[in-house]
């Protein structure tokens, strides 16, 4: 097998790149691969936490396929045992543990969204569920032997809840240990994960040490903001770019990000040449959005999907005409109290919020029209008949009521 020379592989690994643990390191085991054609193998565990999954979760993944575009073996690590424990990365409180019904549920969806991205049938991939359950108490006890508290309460999360007095329970000190024995079981030569997973990362390092292994270079990326520009993606927040969504609304959506995010977006969700991306940031920002919206659309669904999505764009937004295919919706008169409903509750049940709290919000903010006229009052209501409701600039419905 021939890779590519090792400063052309350095420049497509570290793009994007926070940390590199080491990068001496990387290049030791390039420099080895190459000579001895042995692919290395680069481990991305992923714990099916959530139903799905949106474009921030997709850095890790779009790395994971660069590898394997260089050759290298991809080592999908799926978390149905690390799942039901819950990584406690960021978290200020403990997180709700999942169910084993509610983990594989979720997988289903994971490894459908994720074969977008990632070639899963080239790729290796196992749940890690397939040690963790094998192992008895006693076993358990003896991971935990690899770490003392003192370097498990390092995390930046744990001291905080500690000083703001929150409880930190004992199942969350595991998880770095379970994450990096993953690390031992595969044999990674590298690990992927966002800047919040270095902990976990660098803890595989330590536990393949002891076992007489080399160690795992740790490759970490930035989180990508959502569309507020503030806030990590997220779809609870609203301010996430579903993997799914359809190339109008994938399109619209990133046309809305602050032109702040643009440099990160491109260096992270495409593959332009940074010298192309300086160019576009230093002219308009108008165009270089959306050839950022063009190339993402493109990446998660065709190019024709996206050049369809850039005309319905300016066709609405630019000559202020109304989408080609508006949905029609109805919702059933058992809705309506006293023959009306609250027009944020018809929003949330014709599908065009992603709930009533959130249609509540948007509509405070002056983010719903009913017929092209704008709700002011929370409690305006709606009767029987049709009407073409709008939820912010992009989510429209002839919903008719009863």
């Amino acid at each position: 097998m021939g890779f590519p020379t090792i400063e052309e592989q350095l420049e497509i690994i570290l793009r994007g790149v926070v940390d590199c643990v080491t990068r001496d390191e990387l290049v030791k085991k390039l420099e080895e691969s190459r000579k001895e054609g042995r692919p290395l193998r680069v481990k991305l565990g992923i714990d099916p936490s959530s139903p799905d999954i949106h474009v921030g979760h997709t850095v890790q993944l779009r790395k994971l396929r660069a590898f394997q575009d260089l050759g290298h073996q991809a080592v999908v690590i799926w978390g149905t045992a690390t799942a039901m424990v819950g990584d406690p990365t960021g978290k200020d409180k403990t997180r709700p543990q999942l169910t084993r019904e509610g983990v594989y549920e979720n997988l289903a969806t994971y490894k459908a969204q994720i074969s977008k991205i990632v070639d899963i049938e080239a790729a290796e991939h196992v749940e890690n569920s397939r040690w963790f359950e094998g192992m008895n108490f006693m076993d358990g006890v003896k991971l935990l032997s690899r770490m003392t508290v003192a370097r498990a309460i390092e995390r930046d999360n744990f001291e905080k809840r500690m000083k703001a007095g929150q409880a930190i329970h004992l199942h969350e000190i595991i998880y770095p240990l379970m994450q990096g024995w993953d690390s031992v079981e595969v044999q990674a030569d590298i690990e992927l994960g966002g800047t919040d997973q270095l902990f976990n990362l660098l803890v595989g390092r330590d536990l393949q040490g002891q076992e007489k292994m080399p160690p795992q270079v740790c490759l970490t990326h930035p989180l990508i903001e959502g569309l507020d520009g503030v806030q990590k993606m997220s779809k609870s927040l609203g301010n996430a770019i579903g993997l799914t969504d359809e190339p109008s609304e994938m399109f619209g959506k990133i046309m809305s990000i602050p032109d702040s995010l643009m440099e990160k977006y491109f260096l992270l969700l495409t593959d332009l040449p940074v010298a192309q991306v300086e160019e576009l940031l230093a002219g308009h920002p108008r165009e270089a959005k959306v050839r950022l919206g063009m190339e993402v659309v493109k990446w998660l669904h065709s190019g024709e999907a996206s050049e369809e999505a850039r005309a319905e764009f300016d066709r609405v937004f630019k000559n202020k005409e109304l989408p080609k295919n508006i949905p029609e919706i109805r919702l059933g008169e058992e809705l309506l109290r006293e023959g009306k409903i609250p027009v944020f509750l018809a929003a949330a049940k014709a599908g065009l919020a992603g709930s009533t709290s959130e249609a509540r919000r948007i509509l405070r903010g002056g983010g719903i029209r009913v017929d092209g006229e704008k709700v002011g009052d929370e409690k305006a209501l709606l009767g029987k008949g049709r009407y073409l409701i709008q939820v912010g600039k992009r989510r429209l419905g002839y919903v008719t009521i009863g």
